[in-house]
């Protein structure tokens, strides 16, 4: 029994620890001018939420949240997101796959005018870690996540690391 709790303390101390990791990593990628929202928060979100995926399409392709729209981050086109979101109030939440790549889109988006655009904290790496759903390009649920590098894909924990 007593093993037994210790295995458990060791396993909450290491998240705890890869979360402050991931956190002083982010507050070092990111400028935090748009807001986080967690895992949790968008998970159990009752209002209507348009998911942005700024990952690239092959990326997308592999795995995504559910009802996610890709709009990518290398030919990211304001012009086509203003048309198929012309709601500036709108509630939007922008992922990558850790938070870096989805500051820069929502930024983008804020400067454009939307008012109520988040940033997923941890990104859809994060999501996984929690065992959350996420679906292939056939709208399947998959395990696999496309890692973006393998210096990035230390942080998926959980599922299946795509390279390519």
């Amino acid at each position: 029994m007593k093993k037994v709790i210790i295995y458990i303390l060791m396993g909450i101390s290491i998240s705890g620890f890869s979360q402050k990791k991931l956190e002083k990593m982010l507050k070092r990628q990111n400028t935090e001018s748009i807001p986080y929202i967690s895992i949790d928060s968008l998970k159990h979100q009752k209002e209507a939420v348009i998911l942005l995926d700024s990952r690239e399409e092959k990326e997308f392709k592999t795995s995504h949240l559910k009802d996610a729209i890709c709009v990518g981050y290398d030919f990211f086109n304001l012009d086509s997101i203003q048309q198929k979101l012309p709601r500036k109030d709108s509630k939007i939440v922008v992922y990558c796959s850790l938070g870096i790549r989805s500051e820069d889109i929502a930024e983008k988006l804020k400067k454009a005018g939307y008012t109520n655009v988040f940033n997923l904290y941890g990104g859809i790496f994060e999501w996984k870690n929690n065992d959350f759903e996420v679906v292939n390009s056939e709208e399947k649920t998959t395990d696999s996540i496309h890692t973006f590098s393998r210096e990035w894909s230390k942080w998926l924990k959980k599922g299946i690391k795509v390279y390519d």
